[in-house]
């Protein structure tokens, strides 16, 4: 056998197990694997920050199916990327992190950037291990294997120094196939059959597990054949196109609170669900949940007695067998009051989008945005990945874009973590529109353009990744919503806003800023420019439709900055919240 290095050998283990794309931040010792996973033709996307990084290899495992790697140093570089720990965690991506320490010799003698990463992240992943130069093979398999199979989730190798500088002999990495796919009890699928067949108002809830377990084919026949209504979850918004007969988003409240029986597809009830719970749902609802993970069933108000441990697209199409020539009837009491609900709520937000002022609303902006890029690429071609992050940005314009193939959504997800979107779109760009793309979605033969929709304080968190896009000539588009705050601004007059700052500066309580307030009219736009990419700064309709025909042909990364209304006279809130006082005094009424 020959001998290499220990950084060879670790980039020629990741090579064989077909990982394609790696995300991080080097340093020393961890640069030695990225030159040679580069030198294997893998290609290595540098970010400025290593949260960031690992943001994106969490999405890159959700779109592509597969464990994303992200590559950081030790110490403050674990920190950082900590974060991508949890995220994965939360939300059941596959992530494999890999992080240099000290070397072995050093420990606990203070060495450089000095931290046990093991104990740190071992209760937060679903493997930790600290390989040898004779075990990186199967080290790297290992946590390769276990952040893919089952329930999806982060695991960590640790790389003392000692072991990336030493020599060791090469062998080959363990061949990881495919994850096995559970079918569930027929027993149990007669059950759940016979239970939606008797039902007076079903419905189906499609979350991001399906997107992520590829079975939105299946899924789509079953929702054909039976007319049962489906509501999809944020992420699970193109799994059934959102253009459906069958979709009631628009007429969600109505739908989880007149369900009687409710198929939960791989999604949680947890807060993005109201758990399930009163007074969003009915009281006496019967919910059947399907998962990977037999942990999830029965949480909350889910009845576990009813719950189908196993692969959705496998489930699902026994759920399919079961039904077959079942058909819902849709002139049901339900179904109509689900259409008036709709009929009402598509009425009023059309007549918002309409509303022109200037400072421009959310739903004017988005309306504006969507008309614009939906005459540049139809909405039934695929050829847009929407990436969404901030309370009101996120929340408003998750109903604003359709969606009409899967993986093509992605937010802040279910720790609904701030700081995900501009990692979360290198990710789709490095997913979509690398050479021989993973991710199947939409017409495979079609380019994706990738948009970015930002609350300004979002952006503010990773901003310099703009940079990032512009090095590897990305070209991501990028809309910063400008309110001048967290939720909203202070005020809508800059003298105003000035003498608050004043006011701030001097010590003052009274007509100061707010713990919600950002700069006044922050220029963002040049962030773009600076790095090589277009930058515009608009306010009005037309100018925010021609900036947004142009960045959409550009090829650098573009960034939007779209100056809205500051709606410093509303509450606080998010939308998703469940305030417990008030939805006991609406269950009164």
């Amino acid at each position: 056998m020959s001998s290499s290095s220990g950084a060879a050998l670790i980039a020629q283990a990741l090579q064989e197990l077909g990982v394609k794309v790696i995300f991080g931040l080097v340093g020393i010792p961890v640069v030695q694997i990225a030159e040679e996973a580069i030198a294997l033709g893998i290609r290595f996307i540098a970010f400025r920050n290593e949260q960031a990084a690992s943001y994106a290899a969490t999405a890159y495992g959700y779109l592509t199916g597969k464990p994303g790697v992200c590559l950081v140093v030790g110490g403050p570089g674990v920190l950082h990327a900590w974060a991508g720990i949890g995220n994965a965690s939360a939300n059941a991506f596959p992530l494999l992190l890999l992080a240099g320490s000290s070397e072995t010799h050093l420990v606990t003698k203070g060495a450089f950037q000095e931290m046990d990463a093991i104990t740190l992240l071992s209760p937060h992943t679903k493997i930790s291990i600290r390989s040898t130069i004779d075990s990186i093979p199967e080290s790297l398999t290992n946590a390769y294997k276990t952040a893919w199979y089952g329930r999806g989730g982060p695991t960590f190798v640790d790389l003392p120094a000692d072991v990336i500088q030493g020599d060791g002999e090469k062998t080959m990495a363990y061949a990881v196939p495919e994850p096995p796919k559970a079918a569930s009890d027929p027993e149990k699928i007669r059950v759940v059959a016979q239970l939606l067949k008797s039902a007076k108002a079903p419905l189906v809830i499609v979350g991001k597990g399906a997107a992520y377990a590829q079975a939105e084919s299946v899924i789509r026949k079953l929702i054909d054949e039976t007319r049962i209504p489906f509501l999809p979850t944020p992420m699970g918004k193109g799994v059934l196109p959102d253009s459906h007969a069958s979709n009631i988003a628009s007429a969600r409240s109505t739908a989880l609170k007149g369900a009687d029986v409710v198929l939960i597809l791989g999604a949680r009830l947890n807060w993005i669900l109201h758990f399930g719970d009163e007074p969003k749902w009915n009281s006496a609802v019967e919910i059947c949940q399907v998962d990977i993970s037999a942990e999830e069933l029965g949480k909350n108000n889910g009845d576990a007695s009813l719950g189908i441990v196993g692969d959705i697209k496998v489930v699902t199409s026994q759920l399919l067998n079961e039904l077959e020539g079942w058909q819902y009837d849709t002139s049901s009491d339900f179904v109509r009051a689900l259409k008036a609900s709709e009929k009402k709520n598509v009425a009023k937000a059309a007549k918002s989008a309409k509303v022109d002022s200037t400072p421009m609303t959310y739903e004017r902006t988005f309306d504006v945005i969507r008309e614009t890029i939906d005459a540049i690429s139809p909405v039934e071609d695929g050829g847009v990945v929407y990436v969404s992050e901030g309370a009101n940005t996120m929340d408003k314009s998750r109903s604003a874009f359709n969606v009409e193939h899967p993986r093509l959504r992605l937010d802040a997800g279910t720790y609904a973590t701030m700081g995900v979107g501009l990692g979360y779109a290198i990710a789709a760009h490095c997913a979509y529109n690398l050479p021989s793309p993973e991710a199947a979605s939409g017409p495979e033969s079609s380019r994706k353009k990738v948009v970015c929709l930002e609350g300004d304080s979002a952006f503010g968190f990773s901003l310099a990744e703009v940079e990032t896009m512009a090095r590897y000539g990305m070209d991501i588009l990028i809309f910063v919503i400008n309110n001048g705050g967290v939720y909203h601004g202070d005020s809508e007059d800059s003298d105003a806003w000035l003498e608050m700052q004043r006011n701030t500066i001097e010590g003052k309580s009274k007509g100061a800023l707010r713990s919600s307030s950002l700069g006044w009219e922050v220029g963002y736009e040049n962030i773009a420019k600076m790095c090589g990419g277009k930058g515009y700064l608009v306010r009005t309709p037309e100018e925010l439709a021609k900036a947004t025909e142009e960045g959409f042909k550009a090829n650098v990364p573009v960034v939007v900055n779209v100056i809205i209304q500051a709606g410093q006279a509303q509450k606080l809130e998010f939308a998703w919240q469940n305030n417990s006082k008030k939805a006991k005094k609406d269950s009164k009424l």
